[in-house]
Protein backbone atom coordinates (compact mmCIF):
# COMPACT_ATOMS: atom_id res chain seq x y z
CA UNK A 1 0.00 0.00 0.00
CA UNK A 2 1.40 3.39 -1.02
CA UNK A 3 0.96 5.89 1.81
CA UNK A 4 -0.90 9.07 1.04
CA UNK A 5 0.93 12.34 1.50
CA UNK A 6 -0.70 15.38 3.08
CA UNK A 7 0.02 18.09 5.62
CA UNK A 8 -1.66 16.28 8.52
CA UNK A 9 0.41 13.18 7.83
CA UNK A 10 3.58 15.24 7.76
CA UNK A 11 2.63 16.81 11.07
CA UNK A 12 2.04 13.34 12.54
CA UNK A 13 5.47 12.14 11.41
CA UNK A 14 7.05 15.15 13.11
CA UNK A 15 5.58 14.21 16.51
CA UNK A 16 8.36 11.97 17.90
CA UNK A 17 10.91 14.77 17.59
CA UNK A 18 8.36 17.31 18.80
CA UNK A 19 7.74 15.33 22.00
CA UNK A 20 11.45 15.35 22.82
CA UNK A 21 11.90 19.03 21.95
CA UNK A 22 8.83 20.19 23.85
CA UNK A 23 9.60 18.06 26.89
CA UNK A 24 13.01 19.68 27.22
CA UNK A 25 11.41 23.11 26.96
CA UNK A 26 8.29 22.62 29.08
CA UNK A 27 9.40 20.31 31.88
CA UNK A 28 11.59 22.93 33.64
CA UNK A 29 8.96 25.61 33.02
CA UNK A 30 6.27 23.59 34.77
CA UNK A 31 8.56 23.20 37.80
CA UNK A 32 8.94 26.96 38.16
CA UNK A 33 5.44 28.12 37.29
CA UNK A 34 4.00 27.95 40.83
CA UNK A 35 5.53 28.15 44.28
CA UNK A 36 5.03 25.24 46.68
CA UNK A 37 2.53 27.12 48.91
CA UNK A 38 0.49 28.01 45.82
CA UNK A 39 0.28 24.37 44.76
CA UNK A 40 -0.79 23.34 48.26
CA UNK A 41 -3.50 26.02 48.29
CA UNK A 42 -5.36 24.59 45.28
CA UNK A 43 -8.74 23.13 46.25
CA UNK A 44 -10.37 22.81 42.83
CA UNK A 45 -9.08 22.91 39.26
CA UNK A 46 -10.95 24.09 36.17
CA UNK A 47 -9.59 23.29 32.72
CA UNK A 48 -10.99 25.40 29.90
CA UNK A 49 -10.50 26.06 26.21
CA UNK A 50 -12.22 25.79 22.84
CA UNK A 51 -11.89 23.18 20.11
CA UNK A 52 -8.73 21.08 20.43
CA UNK A 53 -7.83 22.93 23.62
CA UNK A 54 -11.07 21.74 25.17
CA UNK A 55 -10.21 18.18 24.07
CA UNK A 56 -6.82 18.51 25.79
CA UNK A 57 -8.70 19.27 29.00
CA UNK A 58 -10.83 16.16 28.53
CA UNK A 59 -7.63 14.14 28.00
CA UNK A 60 -6.13 15.23 31.33
CA UNK A 61 -9.09 15.83 33.66
CA UNK A 62 -8.94 12.37 35.24
CA UNK A 63 -5.13 12.55 35.27
CA UNK A 64 -5.21 15.71 37.39
CA UNK A 65 -7.57 13.99 39.82
CA UNK A 66 -5.52 10.78 39.94
CA UNK A 67 -2.19 12.52 40.45
CA UNK A 68 -3.19 15.46 42.63
CA UNK A 69 -6.30 14.31 44.47
CA UNK A 70 -7.87 17.67 43.58
CA UNK A 71 -11.42 17.74 42.14
CA UNK A 72 -11.08 18.82 38.50
CA UNK A 73 -13.65 20.06 36.00
CA UNK A 74 -13.49 20.61 32.26
CA UNK A 75 -15.64 23.64 31.47
CA UNK A 76 -16.22 25.10 28.02
CA UNK A 77 -15.05 28.68 27.73
CA UNK A 78 -18.51 30.00 26.88
CA UNK A 79 -19.93 28.41 30.04
CA UNK A 80 -17.12 29.74 32.20
CA UNK A 81 -17.46 33.20 30.66
CA UNK A 82 -21.24 33.52 30.69
CA UNK A 83 -22.88 30.84 32.88
CA UNK A 84 -20.56 29.55 35.62
CA UNK A 85 -21.80 30.52 39.09
CA UNK A 86 -19.70 33.50 40.19
CA UNK A 87 -19.96 32.32 43.80
CA UNK A 88 -17.81 29.36 42.76
CA UNK A 89 -15.15 31.69 41.32
CA UNK A 90 -13.24 32.82 44.39
CA UNK A 91 -14.93 30.56 46.94
CA UNK A 92 -11.63 30.73 48.88
CA UNK A 93 -8.43 32.72 48.26
CA UNK A 94 -7.00 31.96 44.81
CA UNK A 95 -9.58 29.28 44.13
CA UNK A 96 -10.53 27.69 41.87
CA UNK A 97 -7.32 27.27 39.93
CA UNK A 98 -8.26 27.93 36.31
CA UNK A 99 -6.01 26.68 33.51
CA UNK A 100 -6.93 28.04 30.07
CA UNK A 101 -5.40 26.61 26.91
CA UNK A 102 -5.18 28.47 23.61
CA UNK A 103 -2.28 28.11 21.22
CA UNK A 104 -2.86 31.50 19.59
CA UNK A 105 -4.16 33.10 22.77
CA UNK A 106 -6.52 35.25 20.71
CA UNK A 107 -9.73 33.21 20.96
CA UNK A 108 -12.21 35.75 22.33
CA UNK A 109 -14.16 33.38 24.57
CA UNK A 110 -11.07 31.92 26.25
CA UNK A 111 -9.74 35.37 27.15
CA UNK A 112 -13.18 36.48 28.30
CA UNK A 113 -13.53 33.44 30.58
CA UNK A 114 -10.19 34.25 32.23
CA UNK A 115 -11.12 37.90 32.72
CA UNK A 116 -14.33 36.86 34.45
CA UNK A 117 -12.53 34.27 36.59
CA UNK A 118 -10.04 36.96 37.67
CA UNK A 119 -12.85 39.37 38.52
CA UNK A 120 -14.34 36.98 41.08
CA UNK A 121 -11.10 35.85 42.71
CA UNK A 122 -9.93 32.75 40.87
CA UNK A 123 -6.24 32.03 40.21
CA UNK A 124 -5.68 31.92 36.45
CA UNK A 125 -2.99 30.43 34.25
CA UNK A 126 -2.82 30.67 30.47
CA UNK A 127 -1.05 28.08 28.33
CA UNK A 128 -0.25 29.86 25.08
CA UNK A 129 2.44 30.58 22.53
CA UNK A 130 1.68 34.31 22.59
CA UNK A 131 2.25 36.36 25.74
CA UNK A 132 0.96 39.46 23.98
CA UNK A 133 -2.37 37.83 23.09
CA UNK A 134 -5.67 38.42 24.86
CA UNK A 135 -5.17 35.29 26.98
CA UNK A 136 -1.53 36.15 27.63
CA UNK A 137 -2.39 39.58 28.97
CA UNK A 138 -5.45 38.47 30.94
CA UNK A 139 -3.85 35.51 32.78
CA UNK A 140 -2.12 35.92 36.13
CA UNK A 141 0.57 33.42 35.08
CA UNK A 142 1.67 32.16 31.69
CA UNK A 143 3.11 28.82 30.67
CA UNK A 144 4.90 29.76 27.47
CA UNK A 145 4.79 27.16 24.72
CA UNK A 146 7.20 27.52 21.86
CA UNK A 147 6.15 25.21 19.05
CA UNK A 148 8.46 25.42 16.02
CA UNK A 149 6.72 26.60 12.86
CA UNK A 150 5.37 23.92 10.54
CA UNK A 151 3.12 23.83 7.52
CA UNK A 152 -0.51 24.43 8.53
CA UNK A 153 -3.06 21.66 8.94
CA UNK A 154 -5.93 20.91 11.33
CA UNK A 155 -4.24 20.82 14.73
CA UNK A 156 -1.92 17.88 15.29
CA UNK A 157 1.29 19.32 16.72
CA UNK A 158 -0.51 21.99 18.74
CA UNK A 159 -2.86 19.41 20.26
CA UNK A 160 0.02 17.20 21.37
CA UNK A 161 1.76 20.17 23.00
CA UNK A 162 -1.44 21.17 24.82
CA UNK A 163 -1.84 17.65 26.24
CA UNK A 164 1.87 17.50 27.15
CA UNK A 165 1.70 20.86 28.95
CA UNK A 166 -1.26 19.81 31.07
CA UNK A 167 0.23 16.39 31.75
CA UNK A 168 3.49 17.89 33.01
CA UNK A 169 1.59 20.29 35.26
CA UNK A 170 -0.43 17.44 36.75
CA UNK A 171 2.74 15.43 37.43
CA UNK A 172 4.36 18.43 39.09
CA UNK A 173 1.37 19.25 41.30
CA UNK A 174 1.09 15.67 42.55
CA UNK A 175 4.82 15.50 43.20
CA UNK A 176 4.86 18.72 45.26
CA UNK A 177 1.80 17.66 47.25
CA UNK A 178 3.60 14.44 48.21
CA UNK A 179 1.18 12.07 46.50
CA UNK A 180 4.14 10.05 45.19
CA UNK A 181 7.91 10.15 45.43
CA UNK A 182 10.22 12.17 43.24
CA UNK A 183 11.39 8.90 41.70
CA UNK A 184 7.82 8.01 40.75
CA UNK A 185 7.33 11.46 39.27
CA UNK A 186 10.46 10.99 37.20
CA UNK A 187 9.18 7.61 36.00
CA UNK A 188 6.04 9.37 34.70
CA UNK A 189 8.22 11.90 32.90
CA UNK A 190 10.48 9.19 31.50
CA UNK A 191 7.41 7.45 30.10
CA UNK A 192 6.63 10.59 28.11
CA UNK A 193 10.03 10.47 26.44
CA UNK A 194 9.76 6.73 25.83
CA UNK A 195 6.58 7.38 23.87
CA UNK A 196 8.57 9.50 21.42
CA UNK A 197 10.82 6.55 20.59
CA UNK A 198 8.00 4.00 20.56
CA UNK A 199 5.81 6.16 18.32
CA UNK A 200 8.68 6.67 15.89
CA UNK A 201 9.09 2.89 15.54
CA UNK A 202 5.35 2.26 15.21
CA UNK A 203 4.45 5.08 12.82
CA UNK A 204 5.24 3.22 9.56
CA UNK A 205 2.91 0.39 10.55
CA UNK A 206 0.17 2.75 11.77
CA UNK A 207 0.52 4.76 8.58
CA UNK A 208 0.19 1.70 6.33
CA UNK A 209 -2.90 0.46 8.17
CA UNK A 210 -4.63 3.82 8.11
CA UNK A 211 -3.76 4.45 4.45
CA UNK A 212 -5.37 1.14 3.51
CA UNK A 213 -8.43 1.88 5.64
CA UNK A 214 -8.83 5.41 4.26
CA UNK A 215 -9.01 3.97 0.74
CA UNK A 216 -11.87 1.71 1.86
CA UNK A 217 -13.62 4.42 3.89
CA UNK A 218 -13.41 7.23 1.35
CA UNK A 219 -17.12 6.85 0.52
CA UNK A 220 -18.27 6.87 4.14
CA UNK A 221 -21.06 9.37 4.69
CA UNK A 222 -20.53 9.82 8.42
CA UNK A 223 -18.26 8.86 11.32
CA UNK A 224 -18.88 7.79 14.91
CA UNK A 225 -16.14 8.13 17.53
CA UNK A 226 -16.47 6.50 20.95
CA UNK A 227 -14.35 6.29 24.07
CA UNK A 228 -14.41 6.24 27.87
CA UNK A 229 -12.42 8.45 30.25
CA UNK A 230 -8.95 9.15 28.82
CA UNK A 231 -10.11 7.50 25.59
CA UNK A 232 -13.04 9.88 25.21
CA UNK A 233 -10.74 12.82 24.52
CA UNK A 234 -9.32 11.01 21.49
CA UNK A 235 -12.88 10.37 20.29
CA UNK A 236 -13.69 14.08 20.66
CA UNK A 237 -10.51 14.97 18.80
CA UNK A 238 -11.33 12.50 16.02
CA UNK A 239 -14.74 13.96 15.28
CA UNK A 240 -13.24 17.47 15.22
CA UNK A 241 -10.62 16.48 12.64
CA UNK A 242 -13.24 14.92 10.38
CA UNK A 243 -15.13 18.22 10.40
CA UNK A 244 -12.04 20.34 9.80
CA UNK A 245 -10.24 18.15 7.29
CA UNK A 246 -13.05 16.49 5.32
CA UNK A 247 -16.26 18.44 6.00
CA UNK A 248 -18.17 15.17 6.51
CA UNK A 249 -20.69 14.39 9.25
CA UNK A 250 -19.22 13.14 12.52
CA UNK A 251 -20.17 12.57 16.12
CA UNK A 252 -18.40 11.87 19.39
CA UNK A 253 -20.06 10.03 22.25
CA UNK A 254 -18.96 8.08 25.30
CA UNK A 255 -19.10 4.35 24.76
CA UNK A 256 -21.94 3.73 27.17
CA UNK A 257 -24.16 6.31 25.48
CA UNK A 258 -23.33 4.80 22.09
CA UNK A 259 -25.09 1.67 23.30
CA UNK A 260 -28.10 3.72 24.35
CA UNK A 261 -28.34 5.90 21.24
CA UNK A 262 -26.02 5.76 18.24
CA UNK A 263 -26.37 2.11 17.35
CA UNK A 264 -29.98 2.80 16.27
CA UNK A 265 -28.83 4.72 13.18
CA UNK A 266 -29.70 3.28 9.79
CA UNK A 267 -27.34 3.10 6.79
CA UNK A 268 -24.74 1.81 9.22
CA UNK A 269 -22.67 0.41 6.37
CA UNK A 270 -21.86 4.06 5.51
CA UNK A 271 -20.86 5.04 9.06
CA UNK A 272 -17.16 4.68 9.80
CA UNK A 273 -17.10 3.69 13.47
CA UNK A 274 -13.94 4.40 15.45
CA UNK A 275 -13.75 2.91 18.94
CA UNK A 276 -10.95 3.56 21.39
CA UNK A 277 -10.16 0.65 23.71
CA UNK A 278 -7.17 1.22 25.97
CA UNK A 279 -6.59 -1.97 28.00
CA UNK A 280 -5.74 0.00 31.17
CA UNK A 281 -9.02 1.92 31.05
CA UNK A 282 -11.46 0.95 33.85
CA UNK A 283 -14.18 0.98 31.18
CA UNK A 284 -12.33 -1.44 28.89
CA UNK A 285 -14.78 -4.33 29.33
CA UNK A 286 -17.63 -2.10 28.17
CA UNK A 287 -15.60 -0.95 25.18
CA UNK A 288 -15.05 -4.58 24.13
CA UNK A 289 -18.79 -5.24 24.37
CA UNK A 290 -19.58 -2.21 22.20
CA UNK A 291 -16.98 -3.23 19.63
CA UNK A 292 -18.52 -6.70 19.35
CA UNK A 293 -22.02 -5.23 18.85
CA UNK A 294 -20.77 -2.73 16.27
CA UNK A 295 -18.60 -5.05 14.22
CA UNK A 296 -20.24 -8.48 14.55
CA UNK A 297 -23.91 -7.82 15.24
CA UNK A 298 -24.45 -4.65 13.22
CA UNK A 299 -21.73 -5.17 10.66
CA UNK A 300 -20.55 -1.58 10.91
CA UNK A 301 -17.18 -0.74 9.35
CA UNK A 302 -15.16 -0.55 12.58
CA UNK A 303 -11.72 0.72 13.47
CA UNK A 304 -10.41 -0.13 16.94
CA UNK A 305 -7.57 1.96 18.33
CA UNK A 306 -5.94 0.04 21.16
CA UNK A 307 -2.71 -0.98 22.82
CA UNK A 308 -3.73 -4.64 22.36
CA UNK A 309 -3.23 -7.08 19.52
CA UNK A 310 -5.95 -7.66 16.87
CA UNK A 311 -6.65 -11.13 18.28
CA UNK A 312 -8.38 -9.45 21.24
CA UNK A 313 -11.14 -8.09 18.99
CA UNK A 314 -13.59 -9.35 16.32
CA UNK A 315 -11.90 -10.41 13.09
CA UNK A 316 -14.06 -8.02 11.07
CA UNK A 317 -12.46 -5.00 12.77
CA UNK A 318 -9.42 -3.11 11.66
CA UNK A 319 -7.21 -2.83 14.75
CA UNK A 320 -4.49 -0.20 14.91
CA UNK A 321 -2.05 -0.32 17.79
CA UNK A 322 -0.79 2.76 19.59
CA UNK A 323 2.20 2.89 21.97
CA UNK A 324 1.82 0.74 25.07
CA UNK A 325 2.86 2.94 27.95
CA UNK A 326 4.37 2.06 31.31
CA UNK A 327 1.89 4.38 33.02
CA UNK A 328 -1.72 4.73 31.80
CA UNK A 329 -1.67 8.48 32.41
CA UNK A 330 0.60 9.11 29.43
CA UNK A 331 -1.64 7.25 26.95
CA UNK A 332 -3.44 10.40 25.71
CA UNK A 333 -0.18 11.79 24.40
CA UNK A 334 -0.18 9.58 21.28
CA UNK A 335 -3.56 7.85 21.26
CA UNK A 336 -5.03 10.38 18.81
CA UNK A 337 -2.47 9.74 16.06
CA UNK A 338 -4.47 7.18 13.99
CA UNK A 339 -7.50 9.47 13.66
CA UNK A 340 -5.33 12.42 12.63
CA UNK A 341 -3.90 10.26 9.85
CA UNK A 342 -7.35 8.97 8.89
CA UNK A 343 -8.80 12.48 8.58
CA UNK A 344 -5.89 13.81 6.56
CA UNK A 345 -5.88 10.81 4.22
CA UNK A 346 -9.61 10.90 3.51
CA UNK A 347 -9.42 14.64 2.83
CA UNK A 348 -6.58 13.97 0.40
CA UNK A 349 -8.53 11.24 -1.39
CA UNK A 350 -11.67 13.34 -1.86
CA UNK A 351 -9.72 16.50 -2.75
CA UNK A 352 -11.03 18.49 0.20
CA UNK A 353 -9.34 21.66 1.46
CA UNK A 354 -8.82 22.21 5.19
CA UNK A 355 -11.54 24.34 6.68
CA UNK A 356 -13.20 24.57 3.26
CA UNK A 357 -10.47 27.08 2.45
CA UNK A 358 -12.53 29.69 4.36
CA UNK A 359 -14.04 30.63 0.99
CA UNK A 360 -17.57 31.18 -0.27
CA UNK A 361 -20.08 30.47 2.52
CA UNK A 362 -17.21 29.90 4.95
CA UNK A 363 -15.46 33.20 4.25
CA UNK A 364 -16.65 34.67 7.57
CA UNK A 365 -14.12 32.35 9.29
CA UNK A 366 -11.10 33.72 7.40
CA UNK A 367 -8.09 34.31 9.70
CA UNK A 368 -10.08 32.86 12.58
CA UNK A 369 -12.36 35.89 12.69
CA UNK A 370 -15.41 33.85 13.74
CA UNK A 371 -13.73 32.99 17.05
CA UNK A 372 -11.35 35.90 17.50
CA UNK A 373 -13.71 38.79 16.80
CA UNK A 374 -16.63 38.64 19.21
CA UNK A 375 -18.28 40.96 21.72
CA UNK A 376 -16.64 40.66 25.13
CA UNK A 377 -18.97 40.72 28.13
CA UNK A 378 -17.59 40.50 31.66
CA UNK A 379 -20.51 40.08 34.02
Amino acid sequence: MVSLDNAMRRQVFSLPELIKQQYEDLEPKTRKLLATPEIFSIQRIILTGCGDSYAAGLATKHIFELLTGIPTEVVTSIELARLYDKKQLGFSPNNPFVIAVSHSGNVARVGESIERANKYGAFTIGITSNRESYLGKASQRILDVDVPAFEPAPGVRSYLVSVLSLLLLAIRFGEVRGNYTMDEAMSYRADILEQADTLEKMLPSIDDSISALASKWVEMEAFDFTGIGFDYAAAWYGHAKIFEATGKYAMHVNTEEWLHLNFFMRNFDKIGTVMFANSTNPGFSRAKEAIKYAADDLGRPTLVVSDLQPSEFPKSCTVVATPKTSNPITMPLTQFVPVALLSGNIAELIGEVDGRGTKDNWSFAQDGNAVKQSEIIID
